[in-house]
């Protein structure tokens, strides 16, 4: 199982939000690039970075950072975050992404996610976050009445391969993960795979995670609990690579 350090970027910053909440930012970098390659220098052999500012407002706003990421770190990173059109998600790769995520258009724009798995296949990602089971929107400011699992389904029926799952009640609080909400979107990913996020606080959570022996459920994403140093990047690969969990 993959571990994705997150660097998500507002304003230029580093930062993390908590449970979504654009009001409850931390800052933890003046630079986004000094966090990504701070994780690689510990060991990350993959990044998460996603434009809050761009999730928010609906475009692209942080694709430069993306590049100045992707160039000196030199691993591969997954990007999202305001890539609300084909011409977007082209610029993301353009710009060196190795897989993009699409969130809010993905909901409600299915030709959009049509286009981008005709033209990049598994490298496009759909981010399904849930708040009570159901899907938010617009930088997680926007509540849907569609079920997370319908989603998912429906999605990995037109082709795509991964999902980002988070919820979003948990995300930033780092008292655990939804383990029954992770299952329930793997099972509805099919044959594709899924990637858990939100909630991870300890090295038990990852455990916790390995040992649901899910098979689909490929990667976790950490972010405030490795910026307030609760377990190393080696600690947290050493747990989700045991294959004696599995």
């Amino acid at each position: 199982m993959i571990l994705f350090p997150a660097v998500d970027i507002r304003d230029g910053k580093a930062v993390r939000l908590t449970q979504g909440d654009y009001g409850r930012e931390q800052i933890y970098n003046d630079d986004p690039l000094s966090a990504a390659v701070d994780w690689v220098s510990q060991g990350a052999t993959h990044l998460h970075v996603v434009d809050l500012d761009g999730a928010l407002h609906g475009e692209r706003r942080n694709i430069e950072h993306l590049r100045r990421i992707v160039v000196e770190t030199g691993v591969p990173v997954q990007y999202g975050g305001g890539l609300r059109d084909i011409e977007s998600v082209h610029a993301a790769f353009e710009a060196g992404a190795w897989r993009t995520v699409i969130g809010t258009a993905a909901f409600r724009d299915r030709t959009l996610v049509e286009r981008a798995v005709d033209d990049f296949s598994d490298r496009i990602v759909v981010s399904a976050d849930a708040r009570d089971g159901r899907i938010s929107a617009q930088g997680w400011t926007e509540a849907t009445d569609i079920p997370v699992t319908d989603a998912v389904a429906d999605l990995h029926a037109i082709g795509v391969q991964t999902f980002v799952y988070t919820d979003i009640a948990r995300d930033g609080m780092l008292d655990g993960q939804d383990l029954a909400g992770i299952r329930d979107v793997a099972t509805a990913a099919g044959s594709g795979s899924v990637v858990a996020s939100g909630g991870v606080g300890t090295l038990d959570h990852l455990a916790a995670l390995v040992e649901l022996k899910v098979s689909n459920i490929s990667a976790v994403i950490a972010g405030k609990a490795l910026y307030e140093r609760n377990f190393t990047i080696a600690e947290a690969r050493a747990v989700l690579e045991d294959t004696s969990r599995t």
